[in-house]
């Protein structure tokens, strides 16, 4: 092997890899991997790097659920500082939701538009869900077509006007349409009806806000979501998993064979209802923080396999719409921002239960990737894309809000003390430095069937 055999090598004696974390040398040609070898094997490339003792590399995290808002509402995210943060925290690869952008990613040409905005802004890579609204039925399989990763519907009010719910009904007739050319559907299953209800309380009390989304409204919508998967065959996933009642529902659903997938989020992991001060609107989710007790099932979830993936519902706005004035809960709005702080929030959670970090990143990356179909993501291994992190697990952070790198100055975790901390970020092989965007825009492979 010659002496610039590749464009990069990286040593260390932790390398998490598909088969566990062990001493590799690592060499990467024209942004993707091209050997994975035992410490010692004397991979030789123009530019080398020598992992810390205290240093692990990892996959580049996948985060399927993000907000960027760009073209729109650019004033609440935008494409480049939302992956300047994804960078930051370990994120080489965003899906972008369809909302809460105008236009919303409802047809082509508003997909195009989203493109066109995002062109030339984005420090790690990034795709699109397609959105799935009362009346766009027709649009589905040309977005699919364009390339989106599925698509997103809502079964409650999505909290802006431009992206309306689906009834239910409505929800499996898209399904059957979707899984015409199996692609997916991505729910946020919340009950309407259950919710209407209730008669919401105004005013500073978390435990009011809790009390007007329960948990049998998430119950009865993802009842819902199974019974369609049933019916039409489909792939339906359900999103940020807030009510550990569901999970022996979902459970029985997979183990029948449906084809049903379940995501959680890092606040639901990490934070707990009865720790939420009053007029902190700062937590203000949808579906919401819950209890202690609940938190922990989720946990269990994940280790069970019953949830599938992590991922951060980054759902940021503009300070004013949190209503930190008057720390109304019914006002504010719904959405936590923590994009940058996926992998010390989950890790810091993890080790403290006696999870190894390799769990917590096949939650956060290879099976992301796995869920949009991103079979060169999530994976240090030869054939994959060169996209990972420098990751020090041992070492302390205080989150500091003014330091972050997503738009507005709002997390619930401003002051936490983590443990674990992100070095360094690298795409395709390259450091991402902040400055020079080189992310790609993705696009879904479509797969045509097989001919008889």
């Amino acid at each position: 092997m010659n002496s610039a055999a590749f464009d990069l090598v990286i040593r260390g004696a932790r390398v998490l890899t598909p088969t566990g974390t062990a001493a590799h040398e690592v060499g990467i040609n024209a942004g993707v991997i091209a050997a994975v070898e035992p410490l010692g094997a004397g991979l030789a490339g123009r530019e080398t790097i020598e992992l810390g003792a205290d240093e692990t590399l990892l996959p580049g995290l996948v985060d399927s659920h993000v907000h960027i808002n760009e073209p729109g509402r650019t004033d609440w995210e935008g494409f480049a500082s939302a992956t300047r943060a994804a960078a930051a925290g370990g994120v080489t690869t965003v899906v972008d939701m369809p909302l809460n952008s105008i236009p919303p990613t409802t047809t082509v040409p508003h997909l195009e538009l989203k493109r066109q905005a995002a062109a030339g802004q984005t420090f790690v890579n990034v795709g699109f869900w397609g959105g799935a609204i009362p009346g766009n039925t027709s649009d589905l399989r040309p977005l699919h077509e364009e390339g989106v990763f599925g698509f997103k519907c809502f079964l409650i009010h999505s909290g802006v006007d431009e992206f309306p719910h689906l009834e239910a009904e409505e929800m499996e007739r898209d399904l059957a349409e979707i899984g015409s050319f199996d692609s997916l559907l991505i729910v946020h299953a919340e009950d309407s009806r259950t919710i209407e209800e209730i008669t919401p309380v105004p005013g500073r009390h978390y435990s009011d806000f809790l009390a007007s989304r329960p948990r049998a409204a998430e119950n009865a919508a993802i009842a819902r979501v199974i019974d369609a998967a049933r019916r039409t065959g489909a792939r339906a996933h359900i999103l940020h998993l807030s009510s550990a009642e569901a999970l022996p529902l979902i459970a029985a659903a997979k183990a029948e064979g449906l084809r049903i997938t379940v995501e959680t989020c890092p606040h639901y992991l990490t934070l707990q209802a009865e720790d939420v001060p009053d007029g902190a609107t700062a937590y203000k989710c949808c579906p919401p923080i819950r209890e202690a007790g609940n938190r922990e099932q989720l946990w269990q979830g994940l280790e069970d396999g019953t949830i599938d993936c992590i991922v951060s519902d980054h759902s940021p706005s503009t300070l004013d719409l949190k209503d930190l004035d008057n720390g109304d809960f019914a006002v504010a709005w719904g959405g936590v921002s923590s994009l940058q702080l996926g992998l010390p929030l989950i890790w810091t959670e993890a080790r403290k239960r006696g999870i190894p970090l390799e769990k917590v990143v096949g939650w956060m990356s290879s099976a992301p990737a796995a869920l949009v179909g991103l079979a060169s993501k999530g994976r240090l291994a030869v054939g994959a894309d060169a996209d990972f992190s420098i990751f020090a697990p041992d070492e302390s952070q205080v989150v500091d809000v003014t330091r972050l790198k997503h738009k507005n100055a709002i997390t619930p975790y401003d002051g936490a003390s983590l443990t674990g901390v992100v070095r360094r970020t690298f795409l395709a092989g390259a450091e991402v430095d902040g400055v020079t965007p080189t992310g790609k825009l993705l696009r879904h492979t479509v797969v045509e069937p097989a001919q008889a």
